[in-house]
């Protein structure tokens, strides 16, 4: 029995349907990308006369808009066979000398060996969405870049703040005011190398061993007096967190530094202050260690103060506990997270890094 031949007017009947059925800009072409039929949104949307374009190349509709060398390039492929386009974005001119944002989409219709060649294009307007999405992007960078502006401005109010309140500890008579003075300058300033330093990172994720590099420079600055005696080494595994994450972990950085240089030092003692952070699967460890005097023995320690205070609830805030080590010589600080987090981190490798 001789091989069923299907009458090659039937597959392009069948096209045909497929396309006067379209809600969406459609148009079957044959091999040469010539229009075969049109859709009705097609002439609507397009503003094309009904029958004015079949019989055409595609490249010669309009005013030749569509006439795009790698537009011809992409539609000899899948006539070919050699290819599919799946969302392929165009920039399409129109009379009144716009740009319209097209999406287009182009398959080879499988009608058997006996029919020709036909491509189907589907043509999708996302002009107002992509202006939308301009518009967004717009918004974030206007409002990050306020954010920056925000943030370097808190800084520079901290930072006068705290020289009034040291300039004050200096007038008053009484050396438990001044102490106390001293401490809140000590206390703002903390703040303010927080902010600072934020607001010189990129908007986002934040590194956090230059992050800590540089709040470390900063402490290091103002409280070391001989950088031949004393320093402060960063130590990380390149993690990255979230901007208000680490402010919490800045804070607490530069609480457990402040308090290092203040009490592990004291006279002209030599020493180091080292800070670590790295990832622990899911969680992370937060260290600041030195090699001083060490932890009070029996009978000396004496009551937390404000900047112990500030560690426990930011370390609380983080889901984390903290653990106290007399390293002998000098005190261990950690805190560290155990606890899975969709926010954190990025391990890298080790490295270190003197302040």
């Amino acid at each position: 029995m001789a091989p069923s031949i299907v009458p090659p007017d039937l597959g392009t009947a069948l096209a045909l349907a497929i396309v006067s059925a379209s809600q969406a800009p459609l148009l079957l072409l044959d091999e040469a990308s010539c229009v075969i039929a049109a859709s009705d949104s097609f002439l609507r949307d397009f503003a094309q006369g009904a029958g004015s374009v079949i019989g055409l190349p595609l490249f010669s509709i309009g005013a030749g808009e569509w006439n795009m060398p790698r537009l011809r390039s992409l539609l000899s492929a899948v006539s070919t066979g050699e290819a599919e386009v799946d969302a392929y974005e165009i920039d399409l001119a129109i009379p009144d000398g716009g740009r319209r944002s097209l999406l287009l989409n182009a398959h080879r219709m499988d009608l058997g060996s006996f029919l020709p060649v036909r491509v189907l294009l589907t043509i999708s307007d996302v002009t107002a969405s992509r202006a939308a999405l301009k518009v967004k992007n717009d918004l974030t960078r206007d409002k990050d870049i306020l954010l920056r502006e925000i943030q370097h401005r808190v800084a520079n109010s901290l930072q006068i703040i705290a020289s009034v309140l040291l300039q004050n500890a200096r007038k008053v008579e009484s050396e438990e005011s001044r102490s106390h003075l001293r401490d809140a300058h000590q206390r703002v300033m903390s703040v303010a190398a927080v902010q600072e330093q934020l607001s010189s990172q990129d908007l986002g994720e934040v590194k956090l061993k230059p992050y800590f590099t540089q709040l470390c420079q900063s402490l290091g600055a103002s409280m070391i007096a001989d950088h031949d005696k004393v320093r402060i080494d960063v130590s990380g595994d390149g993690s990255a967190t979230t901007a208000d994450v680490s402010v919490s972990l800045g804070l607490m950085v530069t609480e457990l530094v402040i308090n290092a240089l203040k009490h592990a030092f004291p006279g002209d003692r030599a020493g180091r202050v080292t800070v670590d952070y790295h990832s622990l699967g899911t969680g992370w460890s937060l260290s600041i260690c030195d090699d001083g005097v060490g932890m009070p023995v029996s009978g000396e320690a004496s009551k937390a103060g404000l900047g112990t205070a500030i560690v426990q609830a930011l370390a609380a805030q983080l889901s984390a506990r903290i653990e106290v080590t007399d390293l002998n010589p000098g005190t261990g600080v950690s805190i560290i997270r155990t606890a899975a987090s969709d926010r954190l981190l990025k391990p890298d490798r080790p490295e270190l890094e003197a302040v």
